[in-house]
């Protein structure tokens, strides 16, 4: 009785992050509220001024959190956050098209997603080494410019928009999987 005891324990405690994540629940919402701000933050998202450059995400990141467990993609998720907070807590607001209010307003958001996160992760080792290069060298050629221009500003909304938008899809599951998880319950539930 005791070894079961134990053991349950052991795999309630071991499971607990990852299923008792109440951020999983209802993540929809705060990635909304994110989305809002940005919208609020400035004019329809357009391309980059010329003086801008690009700045390329390595999409080979979100390909290997898509085949991840829900554990590793919520440590990737939440790192991401803490850097994409990291860029709008700038010494130099001045140049940005928006008001303070709309920014404190958005990293509103984005710290309770990464406080909720945190509760379900139990790792806290440093983000992943390509993904701070990607935030460093986005920061670089954005905020760490002479003046930090409104175009400046505009890519890094537009940049945090996508990098937003691909997280929320590490979370979704496949039209497909749904179904046959699904088919699968009907046909357990007939037996």
């Amino acid at each position: 009785m005791v070894t079961w005891t134990g053991l349950l324990f052991v795999l309630c405690g071991a499971l607990t992050s990852a299923l008792c994540c109440d951020w999983l629940t209802h993540y929809k919402q705060p990635m909304k509220e994110a989305r809002g701000f940005l919208t609020l933050m400035g004019d329809q998202l357009t391309e980059q001024h010329p003086s801008v450059h690009p700045v390329r995400f390595p999409k080979h990141l979100y390909e290997q959190m898509r085949n991840s467990e829900v554990e590793s993609k919520l440590v990737f998720i939440r790192d991401s956050l803490q850097l994409i907070f990291s860029l709008y807590r700038h010494d130099n607001l001045s140049a940005a098209p928006w008001g303070a209010d709309k920014t404190e307003g958005f990293l509103t958001v984005i710290h309770r997603q990464i406080t909720e996160l945190s509760t379900c992760v139990s790792t806290n080792s440093p983000a992943n080494s390509r993904l701070r290069s990607y935030y460093r060298t986005l920061a670089n050629s954005t905020l760490s410019c002479s003046g930090c221009s409104t175009g400046s500003w505009q890519l890094l909304r537009k940049e945090t928009k996508l990098r937003l938008d691909q997280l929320e899809l590490l979370l979704r599951v496949p039209a497909s999987a749904s179904r046959r998880r699904s088919a699968a319950t009907a046909t357990a539930t007939q037996h």
